[in-house]
């Protein structure tokens, strides 16, 4: 079977107090309303997406022009759904950059547990889902990151840059019980509304 990764458009900031849960930008808004052209190509059987409002939210137009329900899985949450505000990645402190790159998430993060919350809601996916099936799943960078981490068997937690609103293709094969990468965050779809691009 097919799984797409799709990572949330931009949101809005938060500060300090006002929780981890923003809701998305207008640019955001912009960039998940391409979304359903730039996954035609894909017989979508299943939408699956993280609790959290912006996921929610970039899967709101493909559900609306498939006309299916999103299902939401709680495990599919970001590293920072507890946290005291959002914080960008472009706007995290040198400190946990150094983390990312070194493939340890942010201090303060239980990674082990993370990493094996995200299998396990990733594992119940695969197993529910056919072999001809796609299922799209709308969560968040380090998610993605820890799924193909996992895919990939490598020693370190990858630090992929994943852009608002990328697309990631895994496959399922049911026969090696295993998934393969084939494609990381594909972005064609949002070039021009990718705030790393506009500079150029």
């Amino acid at each position: 079977m097919q799984l797409l990764l799709i990572r949330h458009a931009l949101p809005l900031r938060s500060e300090p107090g006002q929780g981890s849960d923003p809701e998305l930008s207008q640019e955001g808004i912009e960039q998940a309303k391409r979304l359903p052209d730039a996954l035609a190509r894909y017989p979508i059987s299943r939408i699956v997406s993280s609790p959290q409002i912006r996921a929610r939210q970039t899967a709101q137009p493909v559900a609306d022009a498939l006309g299916m329900a999103i299902d939401i899985d709680e495990r599919l949450a970001e590293y920072d759904r507890d946290l005291a505000h959002y914080t960008p990645i472009e706007e995290i402190s040198e400190e946990d950059m150094k983390r990312l790159v070194n493939g340890d998430l942010p201090s303060g993060v239980d990674q082990p547990a993370f990493i094996a919350r995200v299998a396990e809601g990733i594992d119940d996916i695969l197993a529910s889902a056919d072999r001809e099936d796609t299922v799209a799943v709308f969560t968040h960078g380090g998610v993605i990151n820890a799924t193909a981490h996992r895919a990939m068997n490598t020693e370190r937690l990858l630090c992929v840059q994943v852009d608002y609103a990328g697309i990631t293709r895994m496959l399922w094969s049911s026969r090696q019980k295993r998934l393969f990468v084939a494609g990381i965050n594909a972005t064609e779809h949002v070039w021009d509304l990718l705030p790393r691009n506009q500079q150029w």
